[in-house]
């Protein structure tokens, strides 16, 4: 997941961009001054991207961006809008489009820490916590603060996510049991001070003589700045004071993740995070967002959660369950426990809004968007032609430095280095399913009863009593005697895994090039992995202690791999992880590949202390981070190069020289030389596009499309529109106790019927007026294809009467956001129907 409160501050251009902004975007302008134009032709007979050029410019006023695309001068804006104001401008020009994503999320970070000087911080009591959630009013902040651009949000369970959807009776009931009452939140945190020893005097908190201080740290780019300043007045208006902390993004990072949360210099942080994609598991969240083992950070090592919290986090992140039903059991329980922790209060769902200009297309990810979506590079393109000049505006870019092990996460770099890179497999972003991009097929075996399903065919599942890892597989690796370590030497009994995952990649894969003209080969696979190892060895001169978290993460699951072909390549990977589509599980048991010529120089800068791969690295040594693309490491890595290609050297060579061709080093070593000279940088990927230009100062980057990508332009064209059902209930406005009731339900898309097949599950749930869960159920198709429920009267008659509400779940397999509907309606007792209708009822 990436986390909206790293959006640094863009690159302030000032006046200068205002003056050239008609041309900045006409990339490497000392080799051509005029735009390339599309043309007609058939994308079936074009390999790799649409179009010819990609210009990303850094543009950090979102007010801007409907008057720049209908002059032209951009066609698309690399972040979602939140502003129902800027919505308005967009709908009201004919010249722009837009779409919607549904992956982004409001929240407020509770500081849980008790502070070293003294002073309270009421957020250290979980029960003050768990208050919040009736203090705030959900449906006023998506209503009023977000313009409607929003949908309120109770849990860890985005609402627009399949998990909500299995989970919607739960997460239902938590979400009446946390609704919004400011009675029962001042109640309870009235309560709460006095234990903590402090008193309350003339409307105002006071403890040890001093007043109750709450610093409230507001990030001020977005719509947060009005809900920082929404809380921070209903805190004040339970007594206590606040001091708003208004910050940037970078500001407020040194805050909230740089700071020791003991040290009190904050304690509300209005948080926010997007997910790039749909999340068909979410289940690892609770161990990201509740427990230590989230993040490194200071404040993650202040949680401290309930022990049966942090067991059921720990069991849902390894997927240690053995049923649908045990993992619901589990999910439903967690969900309980985190909200009575509550270092987190969820806000919103935000419904993004994503402007570009009304010719031109791309697919968007429902969870992501534009930027989140991996598909963008693959499908972008003006609708009267092939090729030409995309301009994109994004708000800032190279934030942090550029290299592939421990680089830049921000969200804007990562949309231009997806780009840059060519998958083995690609997220649906309808569904979230991983779909193939350089793999033939995958095998995957898993143990008896492990709760994992296929939805897409070229996947094979089987299901067996027990899998043992091959004595030859590769389990670890000798930082001192630089060698792969097997199953056999290091664990001579054998070991088993819960799954094992056969990738066959496509024919050709090791027949393909970077963007430096290197011929793709094994070692390119190896290295990556290796380096996975040294990092987190104490002994290697590569190791980074902010390594070793992830690494043991990925260690406790890790039961081996090893190539069992090259022709075509193949791979097994075991461990004890599982996840619930078998498509996920293959996708995140794919080996990384990087360059191994480029990615060796950075390795032997670090491993003579010239640079680093991570910041915290960097910090600590006290020398530059690596950044491939731009800066003084750029020089550092050029004299690297030279000494490279002088030696011919091969990073670890005992294991990596058995896949390494003779002549292969001078060839790559030659080939990067070329590419230094005329580039600039030292990036080289696999994907449609290649960087073809950096001006950090000026703040553009050129993406150019990579001629030798093997692919036609046309293979994911096919993911053009989501077809989200469009539900409407229909069904008496009063029933009568003693008899029965039915419910119609037209599911559609577009104004037609939505195929039955393609109906994954429809769920209702039935409560009473006291809004309490009475029955749930399923509803099938009738023979017709219609959806139809009949409330029995044993049902209806455990309403009682009064006012009730029908809600309808419906998941569909073609997009993986559930869609719901409600229907109220009210039970009288028998013989009591009314003789006249309220208005606008059936008959």
């Amino acid at each position: 997941m990436f986390d909206l409160r790293r959006l640094l501050p863009p690159l302030i251009l000032g006046l200068f961009v205002l003056a050239i902004a008609g041309t900045l975007w006409m990339g490497d302008r000392s080799e051509d001054t005029a735009a390339p134009q599309p043309v007609p032709g058939d994308p079936a007979e074009r390999k790799g991207a649409l179009v010819d050029e990609v210009v990303f410019t850094v543009e950090s006023d979102p007010g801007r961006i409907t008057a720049l695309i209908e002059r032209g001068s951009h066609h698309l804006f690399g972040q979602g809008l939140d502003s129902a104001s800027l919505f308005r401008q967009i709908q009201a020009s004919p010249r722009v489009g837009h779409h919607f994503s549904r992956g982004s999320v409001s929240e407020l970070t509770l500081n849980p820490a008790v502070t070293d000087d003294g002073a309270l911080n009421p957020f250290s009591d979980r029960r003050i916590r768990e208050a919040m959630n009736w203090l705030v009013d959900r449906t006023h902040i998506a209503e009023e603060l977000y313009g409607g651009l929003a949908a309120p949000r109770y849990l860890p369970l985005n609402t627009a996510f399949p998990d909500y959807a299995r989970l919607a009776d739960t997460a239902r009931e938590l979400e009446i049991r946390y609704r919004h009452d400011t009675e029962r939140a001042e109640r309870v945190i009235g309560e709460r001070m006095q234990a903590l020893g402090a008193e309350r005097r003339d409307g105002r908190w006071y403890y040890e003589g001093e007043p109750v201080v709450i610093k409230v740290l507001i990030r001020t780019e977005d719509n947060r700045e009005r809900v920082g300043d929404y809380v921070a007045n209903r805190l004040e208006d339970l007594g206590f004071e606040t001091e708003r902390l208004y910050r940037t993004a970078d500001e407020a990072t040194r805050l909230w993740i740089a700071s020791d949360p003991a040290e009190g210099r904050w304690h509300v942080y209005t948080g926010g995070w997007v997910s790039t994609v749909i999340n068909r598991d979410v289940g690892d969240d609770f161990s990201y967002y509740y427990t230590p083992r989230g993040r490194p950070d200071p404040l993650w090592q202040a949680y401290d959660p309930d022990p049966e919290l942090d067991e059921l986090a720990e069991r849902l992140e390894r997927r240690e369950y053995q049923s649908v039903e045990e993992r619901e059991e589990l999910m439903g329980r967690a969900l309980e426990l985190a909200m009575e922790d509550s270092v987190r209060i969820w806000l919103v769902d935000q419904q993004s809004v994503w402007p570009h200009a009304e010719n031109v297309e791309v697919a968007v990810d429902l969870a992501g968007g534009v930027t989140g979506s991996g598909l963008w590079p693959y499908t972008l393109r003006f609708r009267d032609g092939l090729g030409g000049r995309v301009v994109i505006g994004t708000p800032s870019m190279l934030t942090e430095p550029w290299n592939p092990v421990a680089g830049s996460n921000w969200i804007f770099d990562q949309m231009i280095l997806r780009s840059l890179s060519d998958p083995a497999a690609l997220a649906d972003p309808f569904t979230g399913l991983y779909r193939p991009q350089r793999i033939e097929r995958a095998r995957v075996t898993v143990e008896e009863g492990a709760p994992v399903g296929r939805t897409l065919d070229w996947v094979e599942l089987e299901h067996v009593e027990r899998i043992e890892v091959p004595g030859d597989a590769w389990l670890d690796w000798d930082a001192g005697e630089g060698r792969m370590v097997t199953v056999d030497e290091k664990e001579p009994d054998g070991i088993t895994a819960r799954s094992r995952t056969e990738i066959e990649f496509e024919s050709g894969y090791l027949e393909r090039y970077w963007h430096d003209g290197s011929r793709v080969s094994v070692a390119d696979m190896i290295l990556p992995w290796i380096l996975t190892f040294e990092r987190a060895n104490e002994d290697s001169p590569l190791f980074d202690p902010g390594h070793v978290p992830t690494f043991s993460v990925y260690q406790r699951h890790f039961r081996g791999w090893r190539i069992t072909d090259t022709d075509p390549l193949t791979v097994e990977v075991y461990s004890d992880q599982v996840y619930p589509d078998a498509e996920s599980l293959v996708a995140n048991r794919v080996p990384s590949v990087q360059p191994w010529h480029v990615l060796g120089l950075g390795i032997e800068a670090e491993r003579q202390g010239d640079l680093a791969f991570s910041t915290g690295q960097a910090d600590r040594r006290g020398v530059e981070q690596t950044h491939l693309v731009s800066g003084p490491a750029l020089s550092i890595l050029r004299d690297y190069l030279e000494g490279a290609a002088a030696s011919g050297r091969v990073p670890y060579a005992p294991v990596l020289g058995e896949w390494v061709a003779d002549d292969e080093p001078a060839q790559r070593y030659a080939a990067l030389q070329d590419w230094y000279a005329e580039r600039g940088h030292f990036w080289v990927g696999d994907g449609p596009f290649y960087l073809h230009r950096v001006r950090p100062v000026e703040g553009s980057l050129v993406l150019r499309r990579f001629e030798d990508f093997p692919d036609p332009a046309d293979k994911w064209l096919r993911f053009a529109e989501p077809r989200i059902p469009e539900l409407v209930v229909e069904g008496p406005l009063i029933a009568e106790l003693g008899e029965s009731m039915n419910v119609d339900l037209d599911i559609g898309f577009a104004g037609e019927a939505y195929p039955p097949e393609d109906i994954e599950e429809v769920r209702w749930m039935l409560f009473d007026g006291d809004d309490e869960l009475v029955r749930r159920g399923a509803i099938e198709p009738g023979e017709d294809g219609g959806w139809r429920l009949e409330l029995d009267t044993e049902t209806l008659e455990a309403l009682g009467t009064g006012a009730n509400s029908l809600e309808i779940a419906v998941t569909a397999r073609p997009v993986a956001l559930p869609a719901f509907a409600s229907h109220a309606f009210a039970t009288v007792p028998g013989g009591r129907l009314p003789e006249v209708l309220p208005e606008g009822a059936d008959d």
